[in-house]
């Protein structure tokens, strides 16, 4: 499979990319694992798929999760805001042109519906499109050969299409501003994500994915999560995501209070008295246990480390401890209920095999993994080294045989290396994962033994 390739059109509208690694999903609410399971169930058949949702809500990893999920995840994968194209060069850029079909037109440029051939093509914000164009589209949907602009040469395509929309269409039907024959050629498959508020459960552990990602060393306090889960999210998870990384970026301090929540959403518009109300202590109490977990595993069991990262005593954090009946072996884990983090990285410390493209291999120690690459050592990667690179080694205790490509992210002068994944296999990833969560949910033997929970996957 190849490695990722992306590249904008000139006017960067469209994003192409040839494989790339899948989405992570994060979430809690059961109406969010019914989409997961229907976008996995429908990604294998080639019916168009219309997803729909407000701005900002998750539409687009809905789309890639089916791409990544079908036949064509090796394919090319290309997505265009409809919203973006400016009206008068549509035609062109979906279609393509040749050499002085119009002025500027000094070459010829394949369409998108040419370049997603065989691949997925993504249509977001398909309300947009105007008629005369909606029903050019039609006609490329259902097969028919089409023209480039200025050719006289008929272009054939096969692609999946995923379109994606926050209007109303069955209005738009009524007013006569989209096509119900277009509309039913999209809508095979039909899939709505609610927006983030009806789906409160999401917002404290979408709330710590992004602030791990932006400010590893930072937490937010149970106070803080309650004040988010209070607000309407009118921008969805974008918006969510944005607040999260304000904080991040903002607040000196690394225990993020609600104050700080308040302060960064337009004026203040979260009730704080509410956040610390005695209406919210069953859910604090779960949002302070989930922190002191959070802790624990990211310092591998060490109570010194954990107690200071969420800044209380040692003493205080043995009686949470207590309080939660939280277990504190070797590496603390999360309790049922608890979801396996997509950071969570687990003790390799087996060889493996680094091979490049111009035939030169390299030996290194894979100290830990998590679902997303590797970390190295004992890895001094040359001067021309390519950031590409094909990886094997062997899972402890297994007979799994991981032969996976990588790009090389980060390297140090102590002979330290990070790889992410670049592609993995459903097979290899399914064995990946469930031997991390072995180890993940090792103080508890029962977790080790079932399916893993659908909540946070990396597909």
């Amino acid at each position: 499979m190849p490695l990722p390739r992306k590249q904008s059109d000139a006017m960067g509208n469209a994003n192409i990319t040839s494989s790339e690694p899948g989405p992570i999903l994060v979430f809690r609410d059961p109406r969010m694992r019914e989409i997961v399971e229907l976008a996995q169930h429908v990604a294998p058949f080639k019916a168009a798929v219309l997803i729909t949702g407000e701005t900002g809500s998750g539409k687009e990893v809905i789309a890639r999760l089916i791409h990544q999920h079908s036949a064509r995840s090796s394919k090319p994968w290309v997505d265009v805001n409809c919203a973006a194209l400016p009206e008068h060069l549509v035609e062109s850029e979906l279609f393509g042109y040749e050499k002085g079909a119009f002025s500027g037109a000094d070459s010829a440029k394949a369409g998108l519906f040419e370049t997603a051939n065989n691949g997925t093509l993504f249509l977001d914000e398909i309300g947009e499109l105007e008629p005369r164009i909606q029903v050019k589209l039609l006609r490329a949907l259902d097969g028919v050969p089409y023209y480039r602009l200025g050719s006289n040469k008929k272009v054939s395509v096969d692609i999946r299409v995923v379109a994606a929309t926050n209007r109303d269409l069955e209005k738009e039907l009524e007013s006569g501003t989209f096509r119900s024959d277009l509309y039913h050629r999209l809508n095979e498959v039909q899939i709505n994500v609610p927006p983030l508020r009806e789906r409160p459960e999401d917002i404290p552990l979408l709330a710590q994915y992004f602030l791990v990602q932006a400010r590893p060393d930072a937490t937010l306090t149970a106070s803080a999560l309650a004040a988010l889960q209070q607000y309407e999210w009118p921008g969805n998870v974008r918006e969510l995501r944005n607040v999260v990384v304000k904080l991040a970026m903002l607040c000196r301090h690394s225990g993020l209070t609600a104050d700080d929540v308040g302060s960064q959403m337009n004026g203040g518009r979260v009730d704080l008295e509410r956040c610390t109300s005695s209406e919210a202590v069953g859910s604090l109490d779960e949002m302070e246990r989930q922190m002191v977990v959070h802790a624990l595993q990211k310092f591998d069991g060490n109570q010194t480390l954990a107690a200071e990262q969420l800044g209380i005593s040692r003493r205080t954090l043995c009686r949470k401890l207590n309080e939660y009946q939280i277990s504190t072996r070797r590496r603390c884990l999360p309790a049922p209920g608890f979801l396996l983090d997509p950071q969570f990285r687990a003790e390799l410390n087996v060889p493996v095999t680094i091979s490049v493209g111009d035939g030169r291999s390299y030996v290194a120690t894979a100290r830990n993994v998590s679902l997303g690459g590797l970390g190295l050592q004992g890895f001094r990667p040359p001067s021309d080294f390519p950031h590409e690179l094909s990886l094997r080694f062997t899972l402890p205790a297994t007979k799994h045989h991981i032969e996976v490509r990588g790009v090389l992210v980060w390297a140090n002068p102590d002979a330290t290396a990070g790889v992410r994944f670049a592609d993995l296999a459903r097979g290899v990833s399914e064995q990946l994962r469930r031997w991390i969560a072995k180890r993940a949910f090792s103080g508890y033997p029962s977790l080790a033994t079932a399916p893993l929970p659908v909540a946070v996957s990396h597909c």
